[in-house]
């Protein structure tokens, strides 16, 4: 997937619209005045923007999503350890658990995670 930035504004917007697609486009203005103080041009602007990097569709008037909530949330996360980290996995985790150590309840989730890899695998 090809990379894919948001500001923090575009993240609470996105963030409104895949707690509530498909959403008429109309009802997205009438969101984003009551979440956001949004005027129509501003919501209108930001969602095209989004539609052109390809996270929404704007079909007849209804916002849908292309990109769900939780790939755009691993495509980030993938991003971000490669960039951080050279896509070292172990390197990343080494970092977090430094400074954060693992409840037992963490370790054994992240160990499901693993012996659940290693059979897809």
């Amino acid at each position: 997937m090809e990379k894919i930035t948001l500001g923090a504004v575009e993240t609470r917007f996105a963030e409104l619209i895949w707690s509530n697609a498909p959403i008429r486009s109309g009802d997205l203005v009438k969101l984003c005045e009551k979440e956001l103080g949004w005027k129509k041009p501003t919501t209108y602007n930001v969602l095209r923007k989004l539609c052109e990097k390809g996270l929404f569709r704007n079909d007849g008037g209804t916002v849908t999503a292309v990109l769900s909530r939780e790939d755009f949330r691993a495509a980030r996360g993938e991003q971000f350890v490669a960039e951080t980290y050279g896509g070292s996995l172990p390197a990343f985790l080494a970092a977090f658990t430094a400074r954060n150590p693992l409840s037992e309840e963490e370790a054994d989730e992240i160990q499901h995670m693993i012996d659940a890899a290693r059979h897809r695998g």
